[in-house]
């Protein structure tokens, strides 16, 4: 297995799942680790009143073009999705190339509980309890190898269960990339469900990809396949719009979009005059993953 990521939690420190399901829920009982995102070495919480969204807004209000460009169609239309069976193909360059079988991976992978920052690139926000695995971990066990770069990424393409699939909003099927340093960073997982229970289809089921310190596009959904490369990748959303849509997509409130300020967000569940809160660097993680970018110009790697 992978390097664990250290977590400084305990059973007591468990919100129960009934207080997932309360609006008011404050995580100012998950032992102080940093804004809600799980893992030993996080910076101290800073905001008391920071709680997690409801499963209600996280199911109901989020992007999956493949069902539509609304942020309530995912959670119309996703239902349809067959996954089950799902397997994933891992291929590259790899010492064990092969499929996958979803039940197979889960076998093998330590499932972890992680509490994160989720920050869309159209400057809305949530925090999100995710349940899942180091994706260094999926990663050894398919074999890395030593010419190996980056780590690209698909989405399922089924257009009879995908109606967005059916216009060309992008090029399908869904494609997304990391650095492989980014990939094996203990804070990057794959995700198998919120709120301690399986992901809904809306949500990316039954693996996505989570990188926490990226804007939400890059967390690619309902992976299957898995391609490890000497190269950068192409990725969906920079070839839609290269200007607007870079490979690395760090959160960075310096970095504007050139169609709106990255400065503030606007988090989703504080009603319709909440105030908007800054965008943190990195979303809130520059201690763990700043040194990834160290000799990085990241407004021309934006």
């Amino acid at each position: 297995m992978a390097h664990r990521w250290q977590n400084d939690l305990t059973p007591k420190d468990i919100t129960p799942e009934a207080a997932f399901w309360n609006r008011r829920a404050l995580l100012a009982g998950l032992g102080g680790v940093g804004l809600g995102a799980i893992g030993g070495g996080l910076a101290a919480a800073q905001d008391a009143e920071l709680e997690t969204n409801t499963w209600e807004e996280v199911t109901s209000y989020c992007n999956f073009y493949e069902f539509g460009t609304g942020k309530t169609d995912p959670a119309t239309y996703a239902g349809q999705m067959t996954t089950r069976p799902w397997e994933v193909e891992i291929d590259g360059l790899v010492d064990r190339p092969g499929t996958y079988g979803f039940e197979q991976i889960l076998s093998e992978m330590t499932l972890e509980d992680r509490i994160y920052r989720f920050r869309c690139v159209e400057a809305w926000s949530m925090v999100i309890p995710w349940q899942g695995f180091e994706l260094a971990d999926l990663l050894a066990l398919a074999g890395v190898q030593a010419g190996a770069t980056h780590v690209a990424f698909e989405t399922l393409l089924r257009p009879e269960e995908m109606p967005g699939t059916r216009y060309p909003v992008l090029e399908w099927p869904y494609r997304e990339g990391l650095r492989l340093d980014e990939a094996m960073h203990p804070l990057t997982i794959m995700a198998t469900g919120i709120f301690g229970k399986p992901l809904p289809n809306q949500n990316g089921a039954p693996l996505r990809l989570v990188v926490p310190w990226k804007y939400g596009f890059k967390s690619i959904k309902s992976v299957v396949k898995i391609t490890l490369t000497d190269q950068e990748p192409p990725t969906s959303w920079n070839m839609a719009n290269a200007r607007e849509y870079g490979f690395y997509s760090n959160v960075n409130p310096e970095v504007d979009h050139p169609r709106w300020s990255q400065a503030s967000e606007r988090r989703i569940g504080g009603g319709l005059f909440a105030r908007r809160q800054p965008t943190e660097m990195f979303n809130g993680y520059e201690t763990e993953v700043a040194s990834l970018y160290a000799d990085m110009d990241l407004a021309k790697n934006f």
